[in-house]
């Protein structure tokens, strides 16, 4: 018996709209609208994946220390402010990787792709190690769990593999912008955005395709 696929109705247009929001905001240097946006994003983005499948508890425990490592850090200043996000957002990376393990036999683990992976987190390493002084060592465990996360996306769904690669990216330029002194790029925060969003965005999507087609949906 084949079971009725959900819909997100209206609420993925909501969170596509809230993310066209907090990236113009960013670009015209509007503080208070790219905050206030930034706090809808995870929650809608949530929303949308219940109305879509369902509850997947793992999936939005990862969006929920997503969502707390978007506000929180702002009630904090320097090496604290850093420290909060980066612990959330471990939190968020460990609650992924556990929705992804069960499909690690059709990842990048077991390929040569696995390769690039080590290779960007070895290349973003070497950039940022000079410059982390006393917070090197959470930097790299959440690198290390940042990238195990984007290897296990590759094996939920394309679209889930894409979504963990644009947000290794997204940290990745966080890290830059936080420890090489050479970095410094036209609007930091617009990038920084545009590829969590965009890659939060895919992952989600990418598990909803994979649970629609395990319950015997379309993708």
């Amino acid at each position: 018996m084949r079971h009725r696929a959900g819909s997100a109705g209206p609420l993925a247009p909501l969170f596509a709209a809230a993310v066209v929001v907090h990236l113009v905001a960013q670009l015209a240097g509007a503080g208070t609208v790219a905050a206030v946006s930034q706090w809808s994003l995870m929650p809608l983005l949530a929303a949308a994946f219940v109305a879509a499948v369902g509850v997947d508890r793992l999936v939005l425990l990862a969006l929920g220390f997503s969502w707390l490592g978007d506000t929180v850090p702002a009630l904090f200043a320097d090496d604290t402010r850093f420290l909060a996000m980066v612990g959330l957002f471990l939190c968020a990376q460990v609650a992924y990787i556990a929705a992804f393990l069960p499909s690690w036999r059709r990842s990048a683990l077991r390929r040569p792709a696995l390769l690039a992976y080590l290779a960007a987190f070895g290349v973003l390493l070497a950039a940022c190690a000079p410059g982390a002084g006393g917070l090197l060592v959470p930097v790299v465990v959440y690198g290390v769990c940042l990238a195990l996360m984007a290897v296990l996306a590759t094996g939920v769904h394309p679209l889930t593999g894409i979504g963990g690669a644009l947000f290794f990216v997204s940290d990745g330029l966080i890290a830059l912008d936080a420890f090489a002194s050479w970095y410094a790029p036209p609007a930091p925060g617009f990038w920084v955005m545009l590829t969590y969003t965009a890659g939060q965005a895919l992952i989600v999507a990418g598990v909803v395709r994979a649970r629609r087609r395990a319950l015997g949906f379309a993708a």
